[in-house]
């Protein structure tokens, strides 16, 4: 499990996080939303170290990780970040770069087997010798998952996913992801702008709001409360075929007609 402890971060005099607690246990999915500028992003980096928080720590399964080598943290912690450039690589040795935390001095049979797993997994068997220029957005996006998911990770940080994907992608992504974290009991903290998508994949969500945290509940806990406190709109929760919905009050965005 994953546990970050009272984390914050600064630019220069600019706090951007303050006192960012939460804690997830394995194979759950953790959505983080809110506004632009909420801090998000800045979180998600901050727990794997890629960003140095100015206080705070972050364990995993109760070990610290401020003091690892960034080898160790990566064996511990995959992320795929909001933006991948398209590689002039096949997708097989994308996907073999995950293992690098590994890796000696030589690419193993274990890591070639481990690939060739997560690629079948992900249904990507077809695509292991095409260049990585070659693929649609949505085929890009989950060679970047398996990639990470090679790593063996105890967490998955995830930023914003979905956010250049149609709709029939977007399911399937985080159909893919839901299915790798219950399998395999990984923990995955999300960074989603689309609340309806974090209503139906994740098991709780984590709302922020100018850099803190104003609220962690099960997604189905999520009210118009919430969503008015974190975003400054009302909205409508509603149930359609067993399934929970936002709906935005029009008026709260183009005013009264």
């Amino acid at each position: 499990m994953i546990s970050v402890e009272n984390i914050s971060f600064s630019y220069g005099q600019k706090r951007i996080l303050e006192d960012i607690t939460l804690s997830a246990g394995s194979g759950e999915i953790v959505g983080i939303l809110g506004n632009n500028g909420a801090g998000k992003s800045t979180l998600i980096t901050c727990i794997n170290r890629i960003r140095e928080p100015s206080s705070g720590e972050v364990l995993i399964n109760g070990q610290a990780i401020s003091g690892m080598k960034g080898r160790d943290i990566a064996r511990l912690i995959a992320y795929v970040p909001q933006r991948s450039e398209a590689e002039a690589l096949s997708v097989f040795d994308c996907i073999l770069l995950g293992r690098k935390p590994y890796i000696r001095w030589n690419i193993a049979e274990e890591d070639i087997n481990i690939c060739e797993r997560v690629m079948h997994k992900l249904g990507l068997e077809h695509l292991q010798l095409r260049n990585m220029d070659e693929l649609s957005g949505g085929e890009q996006q989950k060679v970047m998952i398996a990639r990470a998911l090679v790593q063996e990770p105890a967490v998955l940080l995830l930023d914003e996913p979905t956010s250049s994907l149609d709709p029939r992608n977007q399911i399937e992504t985080m159909s893919l992801i839901r299915k790798a974290a219950k399998e395999d009991g990984i923990t995955v903290l999300i960074v989603l702008h689309d609340l309806n998508l974090a209503l139906r994949f994740c098991d709780r969500l984590f709302f922020m709001k100018d850099g803190r945290g104003i609220r962690y509940c099960r997604a189905d806990e999520v009210d118009g409360g919430t969503i008015r406190a974190s975003y400054g709109v009302d909205a409508d929760i509603a149930t359609i075929n067993g399934e929970r919905f936002v709906m935005i009050r029009q008026e709260d965005i183009y005013g009264h007609e």
